[in-house]
């Protein structure tokens, strides 16, 4: 089986995990400030924040910027459940906009519709791997006096016009497991704000700015010295990983232009996409379903997923929530009943990436 995703772990991770262990230090220490400088050097931030993982980090963001408790932030539907989860964790009421079927983003007229003057903040989720449209939410956020909160949890490394996500407003990146950059769980919270940035270290450490030295109520988010031995090393790959997969989503539109009714990925004008995931659509034109599409990619051998099966507030937990305000969005209704992820990661071989060209075209009947 190809699978949708793949996890590569080298001899440079066992041995700082091993110093790790030997060094008696596994709490947050210098391989975490390692990671946060080596971060804050590859990116566009200035201030950088490690955290135990990625939605520990949309709820530090959210928290650091001090939003007052019960406004909304206008959010995706179309998002993995901590983008919601963070929210209401902070104290904060989700309303959503809609998105862009050719980005899956968060559409900049879809948050001017959904301000209120309860409004506080907005928080795009740059998804698979592409920005958000910010060139357009920045000026619109401005001028309402909304913060702004990324969720580039998939999009390590992606930029529009030349600047990294994440450097916008306060971003916020997972090192899950099968993330683009990972350390199995983690967190990362880029600001180029130092008021910002020092709120984010209290709140990750209880509050303290030194031993029992309390500013304010805080957490304990930290970021263990075993979590960021292992993401060092894969930051040190990062660029070249992105290489392969930009490489493997370039094939796999080659392979697998022209089919009626398969919609395929595209890459805005101004950005560059890290590919996290290379996600289809499978619609009404194609004559099948992409469940009927995912059983005939698996007969072959060809793993794949369904990232969001669902709009995430279609759920009975967020419908009857009293922090989640519900209202129909038909462009992430549709989407959302359509996208098929097929692998596109960077330890998949061109012999790999031809067999799963083959396997979906196969399994749209197409030769």
């Amino acid at each position: 089986m190809i699978p949708i995703s793949s996890v590569a772990i080298g001899t440079e991770e066992e041995e700082l995990v091993l110093q790790v262990l030997r060094s008696g230090r596994l709490a947050q220490g210098p391989m975490v400030e390692k990671l946060e400088s080596e971060f804050r050097a590859w990116s566009d931030a200035e201030h950088v924040i490690a955290v135990s993982n990625g939605t520990v980090s949309l709820v530090a963001a959210l928290e650091a910027l001090q939003l007052p408790r019960g406004t909304e932030v206008v959010t995706s539907p179309f998002t993995f459940v901590a983008t919601v989860n963070a929210i209401l964790e902070a104290g904060l009421v989700v309303r959503f906009g809609d998105i862009d079927p050719a980005d899956f983003a968060l559409t900049p007229e879809s948050v001017e519709a959904a301000v209120t003057e309860r409004t506080s903040a907005v928080m795009p989720v740059h998804l698979y791997g592409q920005a958000a449209d910010m060139t357009r939410l920045m000026p619109l956020a401005e001028a309402r006096g909304l913060a702004v909160v990324e969720d580039a949890a998939q999009a390590h490394g992606a930029k529009i016009d030349g600047r990294r996500v994440g450097s916008f407003g306060v971003g916020s990146f997972s090192l899950y497991a099968t993330k683009n950059l990972m350390s199995g769980e983690g967190g990362l919270v880029t600001t180029n704000d130092a008021a910002v940035a020092d709120r984010l270290r209290l709140i990750r450490n209880q509050g303290m700015r030194a031993r029992y030295q309390y500013e304010l109520a805080g957490h304990n988010f930290r970021m263990t010295e075993l979590q960021a031995a292992v993401a060092l090393p894969q930051l040190s790959r990062l660029e070249a990983g992105t290489k392969r997969r930009v490489e493997n989503a370039r094939r796999l539109t080659e392979g697998l232009a022209g089919i009626p009714g398969l919609v395929l990925p595209a890459v805005a004008e101004g950005r560059e996409h890290v590919w996290h995931q290379y996600t289809v659509r499978i619609t009404e034109e194609s004559g099948t379903t992409r469940e009927k599409v995912a059983d005939r990619l698996t007969e072959s051998g060809v793993g794949s997923g369904f990232y969001y099966p669902r709009p995430v507030y279609d759920y009975d937990c967020y419908r009857d929530h009293p922090g989640v305000i519900v209202e129909d969005h038909p462009v992430t209704e549709r989407v959302s009943r359509e996208v098929i992820s097929l692998p596109v990661h960077p330890a998949l071989s061109d012999g790999d990436v031809d067999t799963v060209v083959r396997a979906v075209r196969g399994a749209l009947d197409v030769d």
